[in-house]
């Protein structure tokens, strides 16, 4: 029968946000408030994914650049990578992605990365943030389970800095980091959202 394997699913997916909620909730909050940090003083949000990461990234950009839950003005966010004549030229190695190019040519100081991806050890990852560092940007990554600490320099990845911060998604199955990954930016977003208009009933 289907349906035990089914619920199996929900069953997992359910379990793993409940163990995760006190884990994730800390690295979460810092990330909105640096996101409100950013925006408050005149910069922008740079936004990342590729693949299957690329969904929530475009997500969470329409949700800071649009609304969330509530209207407020848009906030100064563009996910990177989206152009299809950016992406026809991606033919070398990660350095020469589109969205590192556009990160080196587009990003200024202050500005804020946020990047979404599956494995902490994603070379694309790197380079994005190496290059968001280059231009004195602070990074903020969404990933699957991290092999090391879950801090600054989180997951023991030599690329992230002391002022960036790493939200570890502590799982390893790709359904279950994309699913835990959507609750995070939802999460997220509701945060910015309390900080910039204050509580409200929804």
């Amino acid at each position: 029968m289907l349906e035990p394997r089914i619920q199996q699913h929900f069953f997992e997916s359910a379990d793993l946000s409940y163990q995760a909620a006190e884990a994730m909730a800390r690295p979460i909050a810092d990330a909105a408030q640096a996101i409100v940090d950013c925006v408050t003083a005149g910069g922008r949000l740079w936004v990342h994914g590729r693949g299957v990461a690329q969904a929530p990234a475009q997500l969470l950009g329409a949700a800071l650049s649009g609304r969330f839950e509530r209207e407020r003005p848009g906030l100064a966010a563009m996910v990177l990578a989206l152009d299809p004549l950016l992406l026809s030229q991606a033919h070398g190695p990660e350095d020469d992605a589109p969205a590192v190019t556009q990160l080196r040519v587009l990003g200024q100081a202050g500005d804020v990365l946020i990047a979404f991806a599956l494995r902490p050890d994603d070379a694309l990852l790197a380079a994005v943030v190496g290059a968001a560092h280059e231009r004195e940007m602070s990074a903020l990554v969404i990933a699957g389970r991290d092999p090391g600490r879950n801090a600054a320099r989180a997951a023991g990845q030599p690329f992230m800095a002391e002022t960036d911060i790493w939200i570890a998604v502590p799982h390893e199955r790709p359904a279950r980091i994309c699913e835990l990954q959507l609750l995070t930016l939802h999460a997220l977003c509701d945060a910015v959202d309390l900080q910039l208009l204050g509580d409200a009933d929804l």
